[in-house]
């Protein structure tokens, strides 16, 4: 049987310098990793004066970076390529979404949101605030309509069941999206009181669903973080 691959993930600490701080794409391997079940070291560095932890074998890197018996991985949509590669099948489960276009749902309402929670020219709030809101609806009508394996089951089946992106199983689609919801979520609700809508059914049963996880609850960091990380670039209402 093949010796277990030493795994470190190194990743953006809070503003403890401790715990897990702010970053989607730090949460998105996080989350991989756990999905995988593969033993793996986590370290959290305080890029605010920790940063030297990385230069020997990662200098000059962003966080997140991984390493893998001994070899530093780069660059977070590499890292996940390289783990569905190394730790696939049959030993781990495959990620990898059975639909294409459960990877491609939602990719465009991170950009929405950050267009509109940078602006800054109040005029424009309103039609980038419907930007965004019609991104969200479009992710809704996704995860509403049943997916071709739960029609197969149920073929008068009129709205799907199913708890995420492609399924019952979190995959690689999940790992992306669900990080920059939950800040899309965090800041819009903190900053502009508007959060996303209670009638997007659909979105909310995904969330929902996703915090009942131990893969999601577990790397998220705490919501005061995310509304700390934007401070700076936010514009107050007037």
């Amino acid at each position: 049987m093949a010796e277990k691959p030493q795994i470190q993930l190194f990743v953006k600490a809070s503003e403890d310098g401790e715990s897990v701080g702010h970053c989607p794409f730090c949460q998105r391997l996080f989350m991989v990793l756990l999905l995988k079940g593969v033993p793996f070291t986590l370290t959290t560095v305080d890029v605010k004066r920790a940063l030297d932890v990385l230069k020997d074998f990662a200098p000059g890197a962003q966080l997140p970076v991984l390493l893998y018996n001994g070899e530093p991985k780069t660059d977070t949509v590499t890292i996940e390529d390289f783990l569905e590669d190394k730790l696939g099948p049959p030993m781990f489960r495959s990620l990898v979404p059975r639909y294409r276009e459960s990877s491609l749902a939602g990719n465009d309402i991170f950009h929405k949101f950050s267009t509109f929670i940078k602006n800054p020219v109040p005029a424009q709030d309103e039609a980038l605030q419907r930007s965004l809101l019609r991104a969200l609806l479009k992710l809704d009508e996704y995860l509403s309509a049943p997916l071709e394996y739960e029609l197969a089951q149920d073929p008068h089946l009129r709205a799907s069941r199913r708890r995420f992106l492609d399924g019952d199983q979190l995959t690689l689609a999940d790992c992306n999206l669900l990080p920059k919801l939950n800040i899309v979520q965090v800041v819009c609700q903190h900053y502009r009181r508007f959060g996303i809508p209670k009638d997007l059914r659909g979105v909310w049963r995904y969330l929902n669903s996703a915090s009942e996880t131990k893969e999601f609850k577990y790397t998220c960091p705490n919501s005061e973080e995310i509304v700390q990380a934007y401070r700076s670039v936010v514009r107050l209402p007037q």
